[in-house]
């Protein structure tokens, strides 16, 4: 959400008494013995294989879309680059980076106005400041922490990457399209425009096939066939007033889940069948997803009160939910390279918020620039990228 839509956000939260109803929803024989004392070795199960959008990598296991963002697996094309947190601040035009080891701001780097998220690239070379209202894009080497020249792409809300890695694909908010760029010149190759409001967050099938967009100012849904770059379907929320924002497919594949700040919780839909979604309370403002290195947990940010709730996949409810000390607005971030915590924006305090995933506590408190949003930890393990603030695979 823009800061500069706050006001007309507050109208929306009437509509909250639905969600009650909506929430119900050696050798010789020497050798031989010792052979024969061993245990038979177990048939080899191979793995289905999935067919996916034709250029994308391989899925490694259909039952963990996130199996390659396990601690310790940095690609040889991060693994040299010095771990930061990159936070770019909107209303302050400018990216704050922290140092994660001393928990120390280590520099600041001006951008174009009102930048919303920085995005690692689909080959993970690259961290793309999304300068909204500023109609560009400013390349950060993450090698060297240098900002380069930027790139004019009119209204870069956010920013994804087609599995195959052709396509850069701009959440174009204002302007009410999904902009297909070309990943590495960000020349425009087709324009979609759409009929919904304030296009915002998606993610992919684990097929790479399509993809699942959020509308936060007409509380809606897209999917979209990756390949033809075409919506083919669009459903409204089932809730007067809500405003979905981040979006996460489970590590299985079945399921997506759209965090409402208005709704203050979940919706978990069946992406494929694309029928309507049932709903899950997590706290006042839920804005961000973040997958746990092992896969098990998703961290649900609540904005609204300053808590994050953990959804545990395999049990398929809430098991946990942490409270900043003092309160705060936890918003957009990324897990650590390790696993060990959770980094998050606070989007009305100008501040960013450590966690321990272990246990929840507050790590850190690190101010930064006014109106921190979609920060980016990196590098983080994984192939590639498909945009956001690390959406990896």
């Amino acid at each position: 959400m823009r800061t500069t839509k706050a006001a007309r956000l507050l109208a929306a939260g009437a509509a909250l008494t639905a969600l009650t109803l909506l929430s119900a929803c050696g050798g010789g024989d020497h050798e031989s013995e010792a052979l024969g004392s061993k245990a038979p070795v177990p048939p080899r199960v191979n793995k289905p294989r999935v067919n996916v959008l034709p250029g994308m990598p391989p899925v490694e296991d259909p039952a963990d879309l996130y199996a390659a963002d396990r601690p310790g697996r940095l690609s040889p094309v991060v693994r040299d680059f010095p771990s930061r947190v990159y936070v770019p601040n909107t209303n302050s035009d400018t990216v704050t980076v922290i140092d994660p080891a001393t928990r120390k701001v280590v520099e600041t780097i001006p951008v174009g106005r009102q930048p919303q998220h920085v995005v690692p690239s689909w080959d993970l070379k690259t961290l793309w400041v999304n300068n909204d209202l500023g109609n560009s894009l400013t390349p950060i080497d993450p090698r060297t922490g240098r900002a380069g020249k930027p790139v004019a792409v009119h209204d870069p809300y956010n920013l994804y990457f087609t599995p195959d890695g052709r396509y850069a694909v701009v959440m174009a908010s204002m302007d009410r399209e999904l902009v297909f760029r070309d990943a590495h010149t960000m020349k425009v190759v087709k324009t979609v425009p759409v009929t919904c409001y304030g296009v915002n967050h998606a993610d992919f099938s684990v097929d790479g096939r399509y993809f699942i967009v959020s509308c936060e100012f007409s509380g809606e849904l897209l999917k979209v066939d990756t390949a033809r770059m075409k919506v083919v379907a669009q459903e409204k929320l089932p809730l007067r007033g809500a405003m979905p924002q981040d979006v996460k497919v489970s590590p299985d594949g079945k399921l997506f889940y759209v965090a409402d700040m208005m709704a203050h919780g979940l919706w978990i839909l069946d992406g494929d069948r694309f029928t309507p979604p049932r709903f899950l309370a997590t706290g006042k403002g839920a804005h961000g997803l973040y997958v746990s290195r092992d896969s098990r947990e998703m961290y649900v940010s609540n904005r609204g009160e300053g808590t994050i709730s953990v959804f545990d996949f395999t049990r398929n409810r809430l098991t946990k939910k942490w409270h900043l000390p003092g309160g705060g607005s936890p918003d957009m971030g990324g897990v650590s390279a390790d696993g060990k915590v959770l980094w998050l924006s606070g989007r009305y305090n100008a501040e960013v918020y450590a966690i321990d995933t272990r246990t929840g506590a507050q790590l850190a408190r690190i101010k930064v620039g006014s109106g921190p949003h979609g920060l980016a930890v990196y590098p983080q393990p994984g192939r590639y990228s498909l945009g956001h603030t690390g959406i990896f695979r």
